[in-house]
């Protein structure tokens, strides 16, 4: 009970914060529920952006995918995210929140309806947008469900703490919007980066020290591959170079970019971001490959026995037994069973809250769809000026609630793999379209017809992976080779997910939506003339007019 108190007392200062900013004295109106106002902080912009970014996916999601392929885990998603995350901050983020701030912006889909001078093709954008930020939601319940029910020893049931998950972070983002949810993310991510440091050390000192831990696996030919490249194949480690494009695409992103008071808030997120990165991603995948030389805890030796099962027998198995055995070596859990195995109980709970914060960081995500819905179809279609901007925050209060409970049905429906689900649809999906923002920022020949092909196309790709992965079960052992033409293997069923030329969907999706956008652009019709000037205007260079742009 200890631990499970600790999170819980977590969960109320959580709340009292979000309350507290709603309760402060500050303007009202849409753009202050949304958008705080256009006036968030130095650190307090750099810390709610980057707990944005960062959820169930980091802490549990990125340590349950090092304890089964090992130190790998770090280069695929922090490395590359490192580079490209802040890049595209610096290049796109600071755009957005200039031309945010010029025209009034609150979502990325107004500025393409006015960009592109299209009406019905930006609510076309909206729909697949806020789709494939549904799975990141549920990402966050799932992870309040495993988190509470580890912490607490099963007496809090899974069902049970992703419900209070989804209540608490319901109840801030209705009472405190933009505001309250970037002061709950500010206190969330200092929680979580002192985490990393403080379970890393606590971790590794009960293990004996993490540099025995590293040779005990080295020394052993079964676990010696955890730390190498060995178990991901050349083509795949270099996809997950374009995942970290998905980032700036994000709406909660790229709304949260128009949320600070200057410009000049950018440079710090820029320089102090890869920083953060390695302050929760290292710790987190060292002890997910740690864990695998854990001889004295029953939870661990039974992920490891039921991997070596599946691996050794798994083709023999019937699809119930496979599922079984799947089911037992999930290991989303791992770092909640090492703090129960090596943590005092107070201060697992402490770390446990820590966790809960990185969990509860889809937050911004849910407040993001209910920015888009109130302006981009409510606003759009005429309500805010029948109804007013009152009744126009009220409805975007009713659209997380009823966000919410969609997500928690489905968490409770389709449990699943949390790197998997994050890594094959939302990050996949919206990195497809993150040629989008570069196209409306930077070429002014793009249009709106080349903006539609390439989101149709993202939309179709997405929903073809997930009913191709649904009919064709995931194979046991080596992947399973689909298609194959000239000698190369274009379509493989692998045992996580889905390859195409040996790259992750994520290549071939975002080469190919980027490839559409330009071909579609190239014939058809651009943006009027005054449109384009709006956003491209001409340099003063000292020259005499030609009458030509």
């Amino acid at each position: 009970m200890i631990p499970t108190l600790f999170v819980f007392a977590y969960l109320g200062i959580v709340l009292y914060i979000g309350v507290f900013a709603f309760r402060r004295p500050h303007p009202e109106g849409a753009e202050d529920y949304f958008l705080a106002s256009r006036s968030l902080g130095p650190y307090v912009f750099l810390l709610s952006l980057f707990g944005a970014n960062m959820t169930a996916f980091t802490i549990l999601g990125s340590s349950g995918h090092a304890f089964h392929n090992g130190i790998v885990t770090y280069p695929l998603m922090a490395s590359s995210s490192a580079l490209v995350i802040p890049l595209t901050l610096f290049v796109i983020g600071t755009r957005i929140w200039a031309l945010g701030k010029k025209f009034g912006f609150m979502t990325p889909v107004q500025m393409f309806r006015d960009r592109w001078e299209c009406g019905h093709i930006g609510t076309v954008i909206f729909l697949v947008q806020a789709a494939l930020l549904v799975p990141y939601i549920i990402i966050g319940v799932m992870g309040g469900g495993a988190a509470l029910q580890a912490i607490s020893g099963g007496l809090v049931p899974y069902w049970l703490g992703g419900a209070v998950v989804a209540l608490t972070v319901m109840s801030y983002v209705f009472f405190g919007g933009m505001r309250g949810t970037a002061w709950v993310n500010t206190f969330q991510t200092v929680l979580f980066l002192s985490f990393g440091a403080i379970a890393l050390t606590l971790i590794g000192k009960g293990m004996g020290g993490f540099q025995q831990a590293m040779q005990e696996l080295l020394g052993k030919p079964s676990t010696a591959a955890l730390l190498t490249r060995e178990r991901v194949p050349p083509l795949f480690f270099l996809s997950y170079t374009f995942i970290p494009l998905s980032s700036i695409a994000f709406p909660h992103i790229a709304i949260f970019c128009l949320t600070a008071r200057h410009m000049s808030q950018f440079k710090k997120t820029v320089i102090f971001y890869p920083l953060c990165i390695l302050a929760i991603w290292l710790p987190c995948v060292y002890l997910g490959v740690a864990a695998n030389r854990v001889t004295d805890s029953e939870k661990v030796q039974a992920k490891i026995e039921a991997r070596n099962e599946l691996a050794r027998h798994g083709a023999s198995l019937a699809a119930e037994q496979r599922a079984e055995l799947r089911a037992k070596m999930a290991a989303d859990d791992i770092v909640l069973v090492l703090l129960e195995r090596y943590a005092p109980l107070w201060l697992a709970g402490l770390l446990g809250a820590g966790i809960m914060a990185a969990v509860m960081a889809t937050d911004s995500q849910i407040l993001a769809l209910s920015t888009m819905f109130t302006e981009d179809v409510f606003a759009y279609y005429g309500g805010r000026d029948r109804f007013g901007e009152t009744v126009q925050v009220n409805m975007g209060r009713a659209f997380v609630i009823l966000l919410t409970i969609c997500a928690y049905v489905v968490a409770l429906r389709y449990p699943s793999n949390i790197f998997d689900l994050a890594v094959q649809y939302a990050f996949s999906g919206y990195a497809a379209l993150s040629p989008l923002l570069v196209a409306a920022l930077f070429w002014k020949r793009s249009t709106k017809w080349g903006a539609l092909a390439a989101t149709l196309f993202t939309a179709a790709a997405v929903i073809g992976i997930a009913v191709f992965q649904a009919q064709v079960p995931a194979p046991v052992g080596p992947p399973q080779v689909i298609s194959r033409f000239a000698g190369i293997d274009l379509l493989v069923r692998t045992p996580t997910g889905t390859s195409v030329a040996g790259f992750l969907p994520v290549v071939p999706m975002t080469l190919v939506s980027s490839f559409l956008l330009w071909a579609v652009s190239l014939v058809t019709p651009k943006p009027s003339e005054t449109t384009l000037r709006r956003y491209f205007p001409q340099k003063n260079l000292g020259l005499v007019p030609s009458g030509k742009d």
